[in-house]
């Protein structure tokens, strides 16, 4: 259906810079919207970014100021440029889109497998 491939975790000190991206893939109609969520061990997943294939955004509170959606629809890609990065930020990012396919007559919620983030000193 489709295939989300998330790139650029990794270990990065407090105060550094990470980009991630999530590149989309399989038999996409279109995509309504793709975001970022997070999760920590022990927690529930969160809502860190998502923006519209019009460009509508929503942040987290919590990021909003630090981090940066963006979007290439062109290749069905998004982006979050996270930037000042804080020990909280800890977690597994996980890529979510919201597509149709083709053989489907609605949108439906898919998720990549997720990458690592970790900000310590």
């Amino acid at each position: 259906q489709v295939q989300l491939v998330e790139s650029g975790g990794g270990l990065v000190q407090p105060g550094g810079s990470l980009r991630l991206s999530c590149a989309a893939s399989g038999s996409i109609v279109s995509i309504y919207a793709m975001g970022w969520y997070r999760q920590a061990p022990g927690k529930q997943r969160e809502l860190v970014a998502a923006i519209t294939s019009g460009g509508n955004l929503d942040y987290a509170n919590s990021v909003k100021g630090r981090f940066t959606i963006s979007r290439d629809n062109a290749k069905n890609t998004v982006y979050l440029q996270m930037n000042s990065l804080k020990p909280e930020d800890t977690a597994v990012y996980f890529c979510k889109a919201n597509a149709m396919v083709r053989g489907s007559a609605s949108y439906g919620d898919y998720w990549g497998q997720g990458t690592q983030v970790t900000v310590s000193a």
